[in-house]
């Protein structure tokens, strides 16, 4: 049993996974969790950030920090999914499976900003509520903050305690989704990022990240496997931390033989593009 300990690495969010990181711990797991830049207690402004690489600068720092023969198991939520397409890039040899969970998935087909731009068309403007786009930094850069208000916050978190709800919108901070970086580049490709298994994990409940465009998603790039939360809101990991928690159980011990990773899954691109 000792080979099947593995090191997680949370992503989006340092504080959101206090539920789930003890669950993980108690049975031996590794678990790391921390913000990205100008997130939680980082010390970075949104004025700093001008690129997702930027935003995506500390979870490149603890990747670099691995010892040479150590792999991880890396989740990502919500936005989070887009560090993870970063990172995947760079690291795929470090990864043993990437898990979205109700999450963005980005592609290596298209421009970076692919997922995100039919997001938007998907998502009437009426449906972001009270957040809060502004611009930032230089009028050529063009480019845009969003601030989550109490309204779109209560519905991400609609079946969350009263006390997470609160800590939630305590911890809110202006951030971005860095459309304009984005959409310059394909920074994905079927040899770095394509080439480590992903699954996707859905909640049913889900106000943000709706099934339906986490179905289209699936269809759009494919999975090694997809799984779902019945009952869980948006925040499965405090809604639905134990649940969460033996999804997460199931994969590591599913996925740890790295050395069929890389093959597998780029035998599945070419399949889904037939």
């Amino acid at each position: 049993m000792e080979g099947m300990k593995k090191h997680f690495v949370l992503v989006h969010g340092g504080w959101c996974w206090y539920k789930l990181k003890p669950l993980l711990e108690a049975a031996g797991h590794k678990v790391t969790t921390f913000d990205l830049a100008a997130s939680g207690i980082d010390l970075r402004k949104i004025e700093q950030l001008h690129t997702l690489h930027d935003y995506t600068l500390p979870l490149f720092k603890l990747m670099e920090s691995l010892p040479q023969e150590e792999k991880v198991i890396l989740v990502g939520h919500s936005f989070g999914g887009m560090n993870l397409g970063l990172v995947m890039e760079k690291y795929p040899e470090k990864i043993y499976v990437a898990v979205f969970l109700a999450a963005f998935m980005p592609d290596s087909n298209h421009i970076s900003s692919y997922v995100l731009d039919e997001y938007y068309e998907q998502t009437p403007e009426e449906k972001w509520l009270d957040t809060q786009f502004l611009p930032y930094g230089s009028p050529e850069e063009q480019l845009t903050s969003m601030t989550f208000g109490p309204y779109l916050a209560n519905k991400l978190y609609q079946l969350c305690s009263p006390e997470d709800v609160a800590l939630g919108l305590s911890l809110v901070r202006s951030s971005s989704l860095f459309r304009k970086d984005l959409s310059k580049a394909k920074y994905l490709t079927d040899e770095g990022y394509g080439s480590v298994k992903r699954v996707y994990i859905m909640c049913s409940e889900d106000k943000g990240m709706p099934k339906e465009f986490g179905r289209w998603q699936i269809d759009n790039i494919g999975v090694t496997e997809e799984k779902e939360i019945k009952g869980a809101d948006h925040m499965a990991m405090l809604s639905m931390p134990k649940e969460l928690c033996d999804i997460l159980f199931e994969i590591a011990h599913k996925y740890n033989n790295p050395s069929s990773t890389h093959l597998n899954n780029y035998l599945l691109l070419l399949s889904n593009r037939k």
